[in-house]
């Protein structure tokens, strides 16, 4: 077991939250990762503002 792999996990448990993750619509890879970039945004600014 990788010592950090739990930090990996608990990411993925937090994008899944995001409904646009559920399934992969995107069609091209810059389009996930820029979705990607948008739901961590969201997640850490909520974290900033409580």
């Amino acid at each position: 077991v990788i010592p950090r792999r739990w930090v990996v996990e608990r990411t993925f448990a937090w994008l899944s939250r995001s409904r646009r993750f559920a399934r992969d619509y995107e069609q091209l890879p810059e389009t996930g990762e820029a979705m990607i970039h948008a739901a961590m945004s969201r997640i850490m600014l909520r974290r900033i503002a409580a």
